[in-house]
């Protein structure tokens, strides 16, 4: 039980953000979860949960939930211009298969995470930090809407763009790195019949997809390209949509045209850079940042959904085992997350690369090894070799033992 922390407050109502109020409700903490939304989002492209993130999820009483909503997909193809299967990735070469990871869609994971939390933990929806001020009671809080609260401590567990992160540490270009793409995903009809797979057709610079979902009665498409530094409104996704059918709107190989279309109507989209955060430190006084908001891997990595539960596990054992004293669990949480952080950090830097072929050359070349079968099984076993060793880069504590 808590002797100094009782009440704490979590920004972010994602992954992140319930996971870890799970674990500081079930060790004795008092929790408020505030997001922005009004509800929990909805949409969003699929996730990997592997390595240590699965007994994490098994040490919450949810691996099945979460294993019952797999994806399920059976392989990855890459196409020509018209659409001529040109290379597969069966799902079986990169884990799935085997039961060494879990794909799911974003928000069937976001659900299950606030069912779990929806009776223990107080959400204040539509609302925002807008400032925190330590004093000697503990962080006093500003919301836009809500009056004013102090709390023992302040979690960061609001992505990317962390608003507690800019707050408390400043602006977001200090801990950016880019891996030099931009990413669109958005929602719709599973007009190609996909069955529990997904379609790629690339030309240099740029990559386009399709996947199913939702046991094949919708799909999300994707564009993906390369770029240096864009300038956007993150709160204009008309603008974003604008910006994504400029870039793709000379290419008329496979599907891309009609999925600028469907994109165009999309009521679910997202668009972003592809970049990491990288900060020297995750914490400062009283506030403290988890999952994306302190170390995003890029949401190519594949590594995001799982670093957030990790990372909501550490921290709040971390809080338990310090007895509330926050600078002690701050430090404990970093010391044994950070070398697990950068491991998986590696892998996403690592994915950007191989998404998008700088030139046709390498698109041929790529296509060719996925028609060979040993250098395709080669390559594959070492892919996956390299991720299972980050994904289970961490020995997680039995912190109700302790």
């Amino acid at each position: 039980m808590a002797e100094k922390t009782k009440r704490i407050l979590i920004s972010g109502a994602s992954i992140a953000g319930p996971a870890l109020a799970y674990w500081l409700h079930r060790h004795g903490f008092e929790v408020t979860i505030v997001e922005r939304a009004p509800a929990i989002r909805r949409g969003g492209y699929a996730v990997d949960i592997r390595g240590a993130a699965l007994l994490v999820l098994e040490r919450m009483g949810i691996l099945d939930q979460v294993r019952a909503a797999d994806t399920q997909m059976t392989g990855v193809y890459f196409v020509n211009g018209s659409g001529k299967i040109k290379g597969r990735i069966s799902e079986a070469s990169i884990g799935n298969e085997a039961g060494l990871d879990i794909e799911v869609m974003r928000d069937d994971l976001t659900d299950i995470l606030y069912n779990l939390t929806k009776d223990t933990v107080n959400y204040l929806w539509n609302d925002s930090i807008t400032a925190i001020r330590e004093t000697e009671e503990g962080a006093e809080v500003q919301f836009a809407n809500g009056k004013p609260q102090t709390f023992d401590l302040v979690i960061g567990a609001d992505g990317l763009h962390s608003n507690v992160r800019r707050l408390t540490f400043g602006e977001e270009s200090q801990f950016k790195r880019s891996l030099g793409c931009y990413i669109s995903i958005f929602t719709t009809r599973n007009y190609l019949g996909l069955n529990h797979s997904l379609q790629f057709y690339a030309v240099p610079g740029k990559t386009v997809g399709m996947y199913s979902a939702r046991d094949n009665t919708e799909a999300r498409g994707l564009f993906i390209f390369k770029s240096g530094t864009l300038p956007f409104d993150r709160h204009n996704p008309e603008a974003q949509k604008q910006l994504v059918a400029d870039t793709f709107g000379g290419e008329s190989g496979w599907e891309t045209q009609r999925l600028l279309h469907a994109m165009k109507e999309a009521e679910n989209f997202y668009f972003d850079e592809i970049c990491q955060i990288h900060m020297p430190a995750w914490s400062r006084g009283r506030v403290a940042l988890v999952g994306d908001a302190a170390y995003c891997p890029s949401p190519l990595s594949g590594q995001g959904s799982s670093l957030a539960l990790v990372g909501a596990y550490v921290l709040a054992g971390e809080l338990k085992l310090a007895q509330g004293d926050h600078a002690q669990a701050f430090a404990a949480y970093e010391q044994g997350m950070r070398t697990f952080v950068e491991k998986n950090q590696k892998m996403g830097q690592s994915a950007a690369e191989g998404m998008v072929a700088s030139s046709s050359f390498k698109i041929i070349l790529q296509n060719w090894m996925l028609r060979v079968p040993f250098l395709m099984n080669a390559m594959f076993q070492m892919i996956s070799k390299m991720i299972a060793k980050a994904a289970n880069g961490i020995e997680l504590k039995r912190y109700e033992e302790t």
